[in-house]
């Protein structure tokens, strides 16, 4: 964080240290907000009294005490979403739960903050990694997490009954439906998927699923299917261009009068979609005025973004799935086009870097069938040769200052680790991660040993893995190793898929091991050092064990910004919507930034829709719809 000084950034925190030194350097600062300041002083206090955890915003009568590890843990998080400002509610949030605890409630766990602290706490950690955390599924279904990091990752795995209970029932009551991303935290995600399995198995359930853990664009087609189905609000959890984009979509399909409600009050803001709203995009997307020229937008972008693009250069938004398609299909049936893509440098660059290899990669001893004009033909696009790939390459233009703070964290020292300690492995990454680690799991996907593309990409590969593994039999051990190269929050869906896939092939004999490949900036150990009294469970902090832990080079091991979306608050907004707080609720409203503005002659609202009706169009038909044609020949 840059608050903290060069010297702190590399030392490890006990977590009482680590706010000690926020509030003194925020104090040096003069940041005397009233928020903010309170914010820091009520986690402080969170910490040292072991606050324990709410659930539906009102203290659980009866409940047993958490654990001084649960609390640290719970202290861990609250720290780490402070480390974000009160910009983005942590205060608020805070104030809200805090008020609401009794002292009586919290004196049994003072002694979690008794402890004095080790030397280790302040001792240098070692910038490489050998081996990084990670999560085993057994064939009974079972889970091991290895390593701080992915403790915090299974910690809710296994997601708490009454939770479920209590939110499935709220659900039906408030007749609502929520669409989540696949980074949302894993104690959201576990009580989700539970809740999704909870509505399966009543009678009265309705005939779409009234709970959907998807990518950016299917949150909005399952929104629309949950609106045909009777629902009468829609709960979006995510970042602020997603609770837009199904807002969006329900209008287009019918269904405008349906409220979506975000789960936070002020801005969720994401840092590569921020990076489109930047003066500098817009002056990229000039030098493409007047030339035969197609903007590609990533869908992770707001509404406004695509209606100013879309007003400069005609514009198609895609997904981390469609993006290779799209551009192959628009250079067919344009050959001369010149494709803009942004605003995820990243991701630009591997489509460059994935076309590149292709065209370059010779097959070891005959082993693989050689990318030649049939091969291109049959396996990217029928229209498409190796004279015609390379044309597209050569006039791919890719926005050079966008990416998502998530991805950036796999870097060299993440690679390097890869590439050293993990040759035997199946290796993912998001189209959005850094190149290094992208050239990584191109490099396998040739020869069936990684895959490159979306988390619904990922996700189907490593499920075809498991089952390839489980359907082969015998009677050896195996177990299937594979590096995750996205945002960790995607393990909840991966868990849920090898387990349900081991269990119809009833084998016993395969795991799954899903790496997470942390740089080691994202995670700061404590030691292993018992002798001053202090808890040996306390590996990771600040926030890592929350699900967080975001390093000073600027990018973090899962999204902070995904994670202002919790458990509590989605029971707050379905509590709301039951005792029908209309005045309360419109704070929760996605962004309405565009609605009743022109640009030039033309709503803002309909042009900034045009580059996703324009997507839907081409992936229905399977080519540039003609109206777009026209726009880029005009």
């Amino acid at each position: 964080h840059p608050h903290i000084s060069t010297e702190n950034a590399s030392r490890r925190y006990h977590l009482q240290e680590y706010i000690g030194a926020m509030m003194l350097n925020n104090a040096a600062r003069n940041i005397t907000s009233a928020p903010t300041a309170s914010a820091w002083k009520m986690a402080a206090a969170r910490y040292s009294r072991g606050i324990p955890r709410k659930q539906n915003s009102r203290t659980v009568v009866g409940a047993s005490a958490p654990s001084c590890e649960q609390n640290l843990r719970r202290s861990d998080q609250m720290a780490s979403r402070l480390t974000y400002g009160a910009t983005y509610g942590a205060s608020t949030i805070l104030e809200k739960r805090i008020s609401t605890l009794r002292p009586a409630q919290t004196a049994s766990h003072r002694r979690c903050a008794a402890a004095p602290l080790s030397t280790a706490a302040t001792s240098a950690y070692n910038q490489s990694v050998d081996v990084f955390p990670s999560i085993v599924i057994g064939a009974e279904g079972t889970i091991e997490p290895v390593g701080s990091f992915a403790e915090a990752q299974a910690q809710f795995l296994e997601p708490d009954a009454d939770s479920v209970k209590t939110l499935s029932a709220n659900l039906t009551k408030a007749n609502m439906g929520v669409v989540a991303h696949y980074y949302m935290d894993v104690e959201l995600q576990g009580v989700l998927t539970a809740v999704k399995e909870e509505q399966s198995k009543t009678a009265a359930t309705a005939a779409h699923p009234r709970v959907a853990i998807a990518d950016s664009l299917k949150m909005g087609d399952d929104a629309v299917k949950m609106c045909e189905d009777g629902a009468t609000a829609i709960a979006c959890l995510g970042v602020d261009f997603m609770s837009e984009s199904v807002k969006t979509i329900m209008t287009r399909n019918g269904f405008g009068h349906v409220p979506v409600y975000r789960l936070n009050a002020n801005p969720i803001g994401c840092s590569l979609a921020e990076s489109a709203e930047r003066d500098s995009y817009r002056a990229w997307l000039e030098t493409g005025r007047g030339k035969k020229a197609l903007h590609v937008v990533y869908i992770n972008t707001s509404l406004e973004t695509k209606a100013v693009s879309a007003s400069i250069v005609p514009t198609i938004t895609c997904t981390s799935s469609n993006v290779l398609s799209t551009i192959l299909t628009a250079s067919a049936q344009m050959p001369d086009l010149t494709i803009m893509y942004g605003p995820d440098t990243y991701m630009g660059e591997n489509l460059v870097t994935m076309l590149d290899t292709i065209l370059t990669h010779e097959p070891v001893d005959g082993a693989e069938e050689p990318w030649d004009d049939a091969r291109i033909a049959r396996d990217l696009h029928p229209a498409h040769n190796r004279d015609s790939l390379r044309r597209l390459k050569d006039n791919i233009d890719v926005y050079p200052n966008g990416n998502c703070v998530v991805h950036h964290m796999f870097g060299s020292e993440v690679v390097n680790a890869v590439r050293g300690n993990y040759d035997d492995a199946f290796v993912t990454a998001h189209l959005e991660v850094p190149g290094e680690m992208f050239e990584i799991a191109m490099e396998k996907s040739l020869v069936g040993k990684g895959v490159v593309g979306s988390t619904s990409n990922i996700l189907q590969f490593i499920s075809r893995k498991v089952t390839e593994a489980a359907e082969e039999g015998g009677t050896e051990k195996r177990r299937l190793r594979f590096i995750l190269g996205t945002e960790a929050g995607m393990v909840t869906s991966i868990v849920k898929s090898v387990r349900d896939i081991l269990e119809q092939t009833g084998n016993k004999n395969v795991e799954a091991e899903i790496v997470f490949p942390v740089s080691s900036e994202a995670v700061m150990g404590v030691g292993e050092d018992d002798s001053a009294g202090q808890s040996a469970d306390l590996k990771v902090v600040p926030g890592v064990a929350g699900g967080e832990g975001c390093s000073t080079a600027g990018g973090c091991a899962t999204c902070p910004f995904m994670k202002m979306n919790d458990l509590d608050a989605l029971n707050d907004i379905v509590e709301m919507v039951i005792e029908e707080e209309t005045s309360k609720l419109k704070a929760y409203h996605p962004p309405n930034r565009l609605e009743g503005k022109k640009i030039g002659d033309v709503s803002a609202v309909d042009l900034g829709s045009e580059p996703i009706l324009f997507m839907r169009k081409f992936m229905a038909e399977k080519s540039m719809p003609d109206e777009l044609v026209a726009k880029i020949s005009a």
